[in-house]
């Protein structure tokens, strides 16, 4: 499968959370909002990508809609191996973390 980058990471935990409503509009906000982070579309667009030729999300296209001018929308879910990917950061973060200064820890 091979490692995955920061970036990666927090994208993947962005598509979880939003379940059934992650696209790069929402990814983005979701980002934005619960990180320190300010992200440009393109950088979403380009890591999901990553993500998808790594069999970490999967990707559907939504029927066009009127209020999208008649354009499509992808959609995007974690795979099997996209939740696996996650769990082992996160419990890998969670290791490295615990014990360290109370400064340095995660609340």
């Amino acid at each position: 499968m091979g490692s995955t980058g920061e970036f990666e990471l927090l994208t993947l935990l962005a598509v979880a959370r939003l379940g059934d409503g992650a696209y790069g509009v929402t990814v983005r906000e979701t980002l934005e909002e619960r990180t320190s982070r300010t992200v440009t579309l393109g950088a979403i667009y380009k890591t999901l990508g990553r993500l998808e030729s790594k069999g970490l999300v999967e990707v559907t296209v939504a029927p066009p809609t009127a209020e999208r001018g008649g354009r499509r929308k992808k959609m995007y879910a974690l795979t099997t191996e996209g939740r696996a990917a996650v769990q082992g950061s996160l419990s890998d973060l969670r290791s490295l973390a615990r014990g360290l200064d109370p400064e340095l820890e995660a609340p």
